[in-house]
């Protein structure tokens, strides 16, 4: 958990498997039995976190470009994931806050 907090760059179950030295089942595993859910859950809660805070930021922002940094193929799965998570889409999220 403070891994995937601590590195943004940790966007792929497989990847923080690696970094923390064990097999990408075995991880799931010990994220079901330590944390009740799967690592991919946690990541992805920490990329909409982190899409949050920078829509609240107030400043006009590259979508796209937000949607790369955050590990997405591209920005019509994260404004999916956004809207899913979130309640919102990412520009109406980023509106209501800018209020």
């Amino acid at each position: 958990m403070d891994r995937i907090a601590a590195d943004p760059m940790l966007t792929r179950v497989d990847r923080l498997a690696t970094a923390a030295g064990v097999g990408t089942r075995r991880l799931q595993r010990l994220f079901a039995d330590y944390v009740g859910v799967g690592p991919k859950w946690v990541i992805r809660r920490y990329r909409m976190q982190d899409a949050a805070d920078r829509a609240a930021g107030g400043t006009d922002i590259d979508w796209a470009a937000l949607a790369a940094d955050l590990g997405y193929a591209d920005q019509a799965h994260f404004t999916r994931d956004f809207t899913a998570t979130i309640g919102m889409s990412p520009a109406r999220y980023a509106r209501s806050c800018a209020r």
